[in-house]
């Protein structure tokens, strides 16, 4: 909405200046960073970890060969990228949280207590993707958590379950925690597949493209085969998904088994650990809070923001690489971090055009190549829209405790989009600022509405986009 943008136009005399400041350390904060410091240009990559890496690379700096070999070659591949930008003598600020970038380029942050600030010439965004809200009746129990959450602790720290978890959801990341923790020795109670017969005939669309990445598609049957090759159990085309809960000793209700039906017969599968998963979404956060433009990508069914060839906002001088432009893997993500790079060292003079073009040609022949599955799996991991859309009595803003049937009921009241669901019931308003419901919130009242999640949109943003007391602002 104009006008209602809360950033500080005002010059920071404060603030460090720097040409270029990179907000992310995982395949594209890193490729970006590296190869703008090789272009002479001073360059700060802020990160929340205490090593770079990222999610996808998260730890791998003191992984030993154990844990590199249970979670395969694809992680272990981002030992060179780490080491590249070991090499390229851009400043690492680790432990940091950002929690303000501004339209003016100002990045303000958090470390130890104390903020600080950077005056950048140019920002590239590169803060990856969020796991996708999975609101189902029980999600909130303890004992539930989702898949993404449990791989960072077997790569972190090398922590399983202690008793034999239960997989649930669809897309890539299912199987390949499934595969990891086969490879270290975890049993696993079942894994319940969401994806029926119609997810795979609309990807047939795509097969041709799909069969041209074959190298991408062999791994995801290898990791079904070894799945497969445990014993582990696999429930496909499952519905009704819920977490049933026991109360223990303490009073406290924990999860105690997820009930289904799958080929429509009624499943119930004990557990006491019960992880969630239904594919990514970009980390909007930052784009949404710069008021950047953004569109309802129906094929990933997310907000994404628009950028040009090159990662560029219609926010002059901020770039986007990675995930948070849209969901490619990161392989696609250290091509577009190259290409962001590029961009902005011709845009400060420190190459010329000829020279980005030139080397931007193979990183974009690359980018293109790793990007040919995408629609394939865009298309058989589409998410339900059960899943997605719950039904009333399913908490969707965890931190608030609002329900959709809540939700519904504001629509009913006059409510019109997320914006207002915060007037009426606190909904967005908690600690993660809706980074757990936002696309729940939409979807839900796009249903109510019957108009298009577009029309809803999301809600707006403001900073701080990472919590900071008065005390810590004061002391800048």
């Amino acid at each position: 909405m104009p006008g209602d943008y809360q950033g500080d136009a005002r010059a920071d005399f404060n603030a460090q200046a720097v040409d270029v400041v990179v907000i992310g350390a995982g395949p594209a904060g890193m490729s970006t960073a590296t190869r703008s410091a090789h272009a002479g240009l001073s360059v700060v990559l802020i990160d929340e970890q205490d090593a770079v890496g990222g999610q996808i690379y998260r730890a791998i700096g003191r992984a030993d060969a154990r844990r590199k070999e249970i979670l395969g070659p694809d992680y272990a591949a981002g030992d060179a990228i780490v080491q590249a930008f070991a090499r390229s003598g851009a400043q690492h600020v680790a432990h940091a949280s950002v929690w303000q970038v501004t339209r003016e380029h100002a990045v303000h942050y958090l470390k130890d207590g104390k903020v600080g600030s950077f005056q950048a010439k140019r920002v590239i965004l590169a803060s990856g993707a969020l796991e996708r809200p999975f609101p189902i009746p029980g999600w909130t129990l303890p004992g539930v958590l989702t898949a993404g959450a449990a791989q960072i602790l077997l790569k972190s720290a090398g922590e399983v379950p202690a008793s034999p978890p239960v997989l649930a959801g669809c897309g890539p990341l299912l199987y390949l925690l499934g595969w990891q923790y086969v490879r270290a020795g975890v049993p696993i109670r079942a894994l319940v597949d969401t994806t029926r017969h119609e997810d795979r005939w609309r990807a047939k669309r795509h097969l041709l493209a799909a069969l041209r990445s074959w190298p991408f598609l062999s791994k995801g049957l290898h990791l079904i085969r070894t799945l497969r090759e445990a014993k582990v159990p696999i429930f496909e085309a499952a519905d009704d998904l819920a977490v049933e809960g026991h109360q223990g000793s303490d009073g406290v209700q924990r999860a105690a088994a997820l009930t289904f039906t799958s080929q429509g017969r009624a499943h119930r599968v004990e557990a006491d650990v019960i992880l969630l998963h239904q594919g990514v979404v970009p980390n909007t956060q930052f784009t949404q809070a710069l008021r950047a433009t953004h569109r309802w990508d129906n094929g990933q069914l997310c907000f994404t923001p628009q950028t040009d060839a090159w990662g560029e906002l219609d926010v002059p001088g901020i770039f986007v690489a990675g995930d948070g432009a849209g969901i490619g893997g990161a392989q696609a993500a250290a091509q577009q971090g190259v290409l962001a790079a590029l961009a902005a060292a011709a845009q400060l003079g420190s190459i010329d055009s000829a020279t980005r073009d030139r080397e931007a040609a193979s990183h974009r022949a690359e980018l293109e190549r790793v990007m040919r599955i995408r629609p394939f799996l865009d298309s058989l991991y589409r998410p339900r829209d059960a899943n997605r859309i719950p039904a009333d009595s399913t908490i969707v803003c965890r931190c608030e405790e609002v329900t959709a049937g809540e939700l519904r009921g504001f629509v009913g009241l006059g409510c019109l989009g997320p914006n207002q669901a915060k007037s009426f019931g606190r909904c967005g308003m908690g600690p993660c600022q809706g980074r757990m419901c936002g696309l729940t919130v939409t979807e839900v009242i796009a249903e109510a509405r019957k108009v298009p999640p577009a029309e809803v949109g999301y809600y707006r943003i403001r900073p701080p986009i990472k919590p900071l007391t008065l005390g810590e602002l004061a002391g800048e």
